[in-house]
């Protein structure tokens, strides 16, 4: 599985207008090719009536899959600073499309340039950029005795307590980013005098909230 990666965390959409066009950014998180094309088809459905559906998306955690395209405007004026912007954000897994409904004003190949380039700026900042971190969910049993401690040190470890079963024993299930699973596993059996049990639950990629990252 591969590591960390950034991407979108929501589909989205912002607009301006420059010289009377108007320009609307949609971008939206995409797990495939598939599921880039069907963006695209529904944006196209959308604005049938728009000058252009110019577009551009990044699939595969290491940019495996690369397309974009100008839609009819000048070559290189669109689609490629549209994929320019997404690599300078190093975001993937992700489709952004920028519509334009043309004003009456030509804006020649460099106002082209900077108003598609603004127009995926804005997409992507509506859908908000993430990491995804590699991380374990991982089952923790621990006995009633020692809960007390286990819980007081959760609060200050790079975390997510998922959710907390009160039965024979307590079970926390937990999420860790693979990167912080040692210092993690260290603490608590510590803490427990390594009289709690692990039960590994599977490996995702998840989008940690910047403040537990900042804690990390």
């Amino acid at each position: 599985m591969p590591g960390d990666y950034k991407t979108l965390k929501q589909a989205a959409s912002d607009e301006f207008i420059v010289n009377k066009s108007r320009f609307i950014g949609y971008a939206s998180p995409c797990q495939s090719e598939e599921e880039a094309l069907a963006f695209l088809k529904s944006i196209r459905e959308k604005h049938r009536d728009a000058t252009h559906n110019c577009y551009a998306y990044v699939i595969g955690e290491n940019a495996g899959v690369m397309r974009y395209s100008d839609d009819g405007e000048p070559g290189g004026t669109a689609g490629m600073p549209m994929m320019d912007v997404l690599k300078a954000r190093q975001v993937v897994n992700c489709c952004v499309v920028v519509t334009r409904y043309f004003g009456g004003i030509l804006l020649g190949a460099g106002g082209l340039v900077r108003a598609y380039s603004h127009g995926c700026v804005l997409a992507i900042n509506a859908a908000q950029v993430v990491k995804m971190h590699l991380s374990k969910r991982l089952l923790l049993d621990v006995p009633y005795p020692l809960w007390d401690r286990v819980n007081h040190a959760l609060k200050s470890l790079p975390v997510l307590t998922e959710d907390t079963q009160f039965g024979a024993s307590v079970e926390a299930t937990l999420l860790v980013r693979v990167s912080d699973l040692e210092e993690v596993a260290q603490k608590l059996t510590a803490v427990t005098d390594a009289k709690a049990e692990w039960l590994p639950l599977g490996e995702l990629h998840y989008p940690w909230p910047e403040e537990a990252e900042q804690e990390a």
